[in-house]
């Protein structure tokens, strides 16, 4: 999975995916860029650029690795998800792939801060799943972010205050 951050407009700015509506699974959800290793990946940085080029156009050649948030396995699919940070110099121009994507979102952080925007529910999902987990949603016009996508969020969110608190 990759974290796409760059600055525009004095402010640090994350590009997230609405993945297209004939898609067999999370159709029509807001996600990273992203998806499953091939064998030709060297590794799962190499999966994160390789899956972003293919599913918005993004030029590996202008991401730099600024690091990683913690890798977690999802509740539903039991899916590893390894979230890369990384930046570009400028806004991208990015043109999503109708196979699998149907929109570019490009969102202010701090858009994603407002009281109105972020919130989080206790959902009690079974003994199998662990019992009552903490589900975190994020309110954008159009869209409701949540599962791996607002877990993924939060984390980056976290870091980033926690940064400038300490900084």
């Amino acid at each position: 999975m990759l974290v796409l951050l760059y600055e525009h407009r004095d402010e640090p700015w994350v590009v997230l995916t609405r993945r297209a509506w004939h898609l067999r699974h999370h159709a029509g959800e807001v996600s990273f860029p992203g998806g499953r290793r091939e064998p030709g990946d060297a590794d799962l940085w190499a999966t994160a650029l390789r899956e972003a080029a293919e599913e918005i156009g993004l030029d590996p050649g202008a991401v730099r690795r600024v690091g990683q948030l913690d890798t977690f396995v999802t509740v539903g699919s039991r899916s590893l998800v390894c979230p890369f940070v990384a930046t570009v110099e400028r806004r991208p121009e990015l043109v999503p792939d109708p196979a699998e994507v149907e929109r570019v979102l490009h969102v202010p952080l701090s858009e994603l801060t407002g009281p109105d925007t972020w919130r989080e529910e206790i959902w009690s999902l079974g003994e199998a799943f662990g019992g009552e987990r903490v589900m975190t949603f994020f309110e954008l016009p159009g869209d409701t972010v949540w599962g791996a996508t607002a877990s993924v969020l939060r984390r980056l969110l976290t870091v980033a205050i926690t940064g400038m608190e300490g900084g």
